[in-house]
């Protein structure tokens, strides 16, 4: 038993570890962020269904109630990766990352209205501590500000992906973890086909690597071991442990892009990896 918690724990925690590229990636691909979903969907699309094929995984959606919940889900998951993108170009790839990470306290108040588990105390106190390192980063509130902007750009995203991680809970024991993620890239790849027309797509083949980067390695690979990860984990276990992204996040801009995190941000940082090392310990 004990075994099988640190396997499970260990693979959510390399999950995070490649969904946490993102951070340095959605913040230096030199296009708008609905280019970069869209393109990002695509590929990820392209690579999963090769993947599928391969392994021979069902694809096949058993019920019409199924199909429309995967619809949403895949909204949401959309309008999260969208949102979360505006916050990186906004502002900087830490304060981007951990405003996103107020997800887990939304998550928690959100998980008695979806599941039969009453809300957990030790959740919220958790959440807690997530929102207020968030506060120690704002350097000032004022709407004019950019990183303000980022910030609540990021809170909306971390609305949308708790929504879609509790949506698609209900799902992970029926049906295959890539299988899940391959329809959730097919509906945003639809959904942001109206940028064909409106966006400007001409620095898209000099952006190819970074693109395919965060298709296979973030999205592909990353997300869909953290959609299989809630097979082992409650939606708001699974959130507060992979709030330790940010701290990769923030590692990563600063070995390859230089980005030297401020006081302020480091403090932030620590209360959150503190919520990552108790219900580490909790959720056995």
């Amino acid at each position: 038993m004990e075994n099988s918690h640190v396997k499970n724990l260990s693979l959510l925690l390399l999950a995070t570890l490649f969904v946490s590229t993102s951070g340095v990636l959605g913040k230096y691909i030199n296009l708008s962020p609905e280019v970069i979903i869209f393109c990002r969907a695509f590929l990820a699309a392209i690579f999963i269904y090769g993947f599928c094929k391969f392994k021979k995984i069902d694809l096949r959606i058993k019920t019409k109630k199924d199909r429309n919940s995967l619809i949403l889900i895949g909204f949401f998951m959309g309008a999260h990766l969208v949102t979360y993108f505006y916050a990186l170009k906004l502002s900087t790839v830490a304060i981007g990352m951990l405003s996103m990470y107020t997800f887990p306290v939304i998550t928690a108040f959100l998980e008695p209205l979806f599941t039969k588990q009453k809300l957990n105390l030790i959740h919220i106190f958790l959440g807690v501590l997530v929102l207020t390192g968030m506060y120690i980063l704002v350097p000032e509130f004022s709407l004019e500000n950019s990183h303000l902007q980022g910030v609540l750009f990021g809170i909306l995203s971390a609305f949308c992906y708790s929504l879609r991680n509790l949506i698609l809970k209900k799902h992970v024991k029926t049906y295959n973890s890539s299988m899940l993620m391959l329809h959730q890239m097919i509906v945003i790849t639809v959904l942001l086909m109206p940028v064909l027309f409106f966006s400007d797509f001409s620095n898209v083949q000099s952006q190819l690597p970074l693109l395919m980067l965060v298709a296979i390695l973030t999205t592909a690979i990353g997300h869909t071991m953290m959609v299989n990860s809630f097979k082992h984990f409650s939606i708001s276990t699974a959130s507060i442990i992979s709030s330790v992204q940010p701290i990769f996040g923030i590692i990563i801009a600063f070995l390859f892009v230089n980005e030297i995190p401020h006081f302020n941000t480091i403090i932030g940082g620590s209360l959150i990896l503190l919520t990552v090392i108790i219900e580490s310990v909790r959720s056995k």
